[in-house]
């Protein structure tokens, strides 16, 4: 037996395998002697490895190149349609699913409303499983080839213990979303109920930070802060390259820092939280000219275009653009980040008609010489990253495992078990309004009880819209 602490044959071969796929993954096609270049790894490592990935289906070959003097250099990549992943957002007013091929290419996706029922927790449980049911069936996929469902949620996820309950089993995941009246709701064993699929659950706001991180503003820095501005607001905190969760993981709770005392009354309860001057719920409730029967989308998008002629909208964005660039003065004094990235639908929406006053006000709050050293920019993925970045919670693991497949576990759709757990949930949530902590996804328009938008993909991919965004 290994001695406690030493590596194994196995681990070595796993953390070889991990390296290799993570590096073809973020950086490829490359050639074998850029793969040992790159990684350090032993010209027979490299052999071994790729060998072994391309037996298992995981690596293809992608062309070759010319070589100097030599023969053609043979590039691999990932191979895309080794296996999917599905991205869930649970957002203010609506569910939204898509289903991705490894590449990230989008397959199938469905808009589910929330309708009048709100973040009633069993109604949203039920759309999150009629969506991944949905966009699996839409794109022809078997269930076997999903690697895992990721879904980002409003509010704080507790992961549990990893020893009590194996990375893809959910049963220990419990959100805590005040916005929307979740009390510590068992999220994971309820969608457990309905799936044999691996579940990953994570905060909207870090599902964002991770999906810009790998493929949008953030990519190439390791000390970045990306803030998520929806109807809500949060943020995703990135240190020396590692999300910073807080003792509880509710780090990145931005939205209910105090920027007033004693200022509006915030949707978490509290007073002068800043998600009570610059959320697009806060926002659109303080402009009497605000229409009514629309989405909160197109509401805000009719304050922006108020604001050209309407002094009381100009007014109230320009308070909102201060409110804004003190709060990013916060980040930048309190983690001197090299970026801040404003994403979420209501960011994306603002920040090209706010950003430039933001930026001089954040400038202006900020201690001069780490503000000098922050760029502060637009997030490029859209305003669907939040789904985007879900997807990536089981790829992650599919990654940095080296391309290991969780176990599959049954539904426990037994209904004894079901309904209890149902019934604790919808205890603690019953009656829940629109809105969430974290601020995710747009609203929609759609009307009660239907799905909107499912069916196969447009086959474009994550990295060319950053590509596009870039250009």
């Amino acid at each position: 037996m290994a001695e406690r602490g030493r590596r194994t044959v196995r681990d070595l071969r796993r953390g070889n395998r991990a390296s290799l796929l993570r590096h073809l993954y973020f950086e490829g096609p490359l050639s074998r002697q850029e793969l040992g270049r790159d990684t350090g790894l032993s010209a027979g490592s490299i052999s071994n490895v790729v060998g072994e990935l391309i037996a298992d289906g995981m690596v293809e070959e992608a062309g070759a190149v010319e070589s100097d003097g030599g023969r053609p250099r043979t590039l691999l990549q990932v191979s895309a349609g080794y296996g999917y992943v599905v991205g869930v957002d649970v957002g203010e007013t609506r569910v939204r699913v898509e289903l991705f091929d490894l590449a990230l290419t989008e397959r199938s996706s469905a808009d589910l409303p929330l309708s009048d029922s709100g973040h009633d927790v069993d109604h949203v449980v039920r759309l999150a499983l009629d969506g991944i049911a949905s966009v699996v069936r839409e794109a022809g996929v078997d269930d076997r080839e999903v690697l895992g469902v990721g879904i980002g949620v409003p509010g704080i996820v507790e992961q549990g213990d990893p020893r009590l309950s194996p990375p893809g089993e959910g049963h220990g995941i419990v959100v805590h979303g005040q916005t929307i009246g979740w009390d510590a709701v068992p999220l994971g064993r309820l969608l457990r109920a309905g799936t044999e699929l691996p579940l990953y659950i994570d905060n909207g706001a870090k599902t964002l930070g991770q999906a810009e991180m790998w493929f949008g503003g953030g990519r190439g820095s390791g000390n970045v802060v990306i803030a998520l501005i929806g109807s809500g607001v949060g943020a995703a905190v990135v240190a020396d390259g590692t999300p910073y969760r807080g003792a509880s993981s509710s780090a990145g709770e931005w939205g209910h820092t105090t920027l007033r005392v004693g200022g509006r009354t915030c949707r978490c309860g509290s007073r002068g939280c800043l998600e009570a001057y610059v959320g697009a719920e806060a926002l659109l409730a303080r402009w009497p000219g605000a229409p009514e029967g629309v989405s909160e989308e197109n509401a805000l998008a009719a304050l922006l275009a108020a604001a050209d002629h309407d002094e009381t909208a100009a007014a109230l964005l320009t308070e909102a653009a201060e409110y804004l660039g003190a709060g990013l003065a916060d980040l930048v004094n309190l983690f001197n980040p090299q970026r801040i990235v404003i994403g979420g639908w209501a960011g994306l929406l603002l920040g090209p008609k706010l950003l430039p006053a933001v930026r001089q006000y954040a400038a202006a709050y900020a201690l001069h010489h780490p503000s000098a050293q922050t760029s502060i920019e637009l997030g490029r993925l859209g305003a669907d990253a939040v789904t985007v970045g879900a997807a990536t919670l089981p790829l992650a693991r599919f990654l940095d495992t080296g391309g290991e497949r969780v176990v599959r576990l049954p539904a426990q759709a037994d209904n004894a078990r079901a309904g209890t757990a149902a019934g604790t949930a919808a205890g603690t949530a019953a009656g829940a309004g629109a809105g969430a902590e974290s601020g995710t996804g747009p609203g929609s328009a759609a009307g009660p009880g239907s799905a909107t938008g499912s069916g196969t993909g447009t086959g474009d991919t994550v990295r060319n819209r950053t590509a596009r965004a870039v250009r």
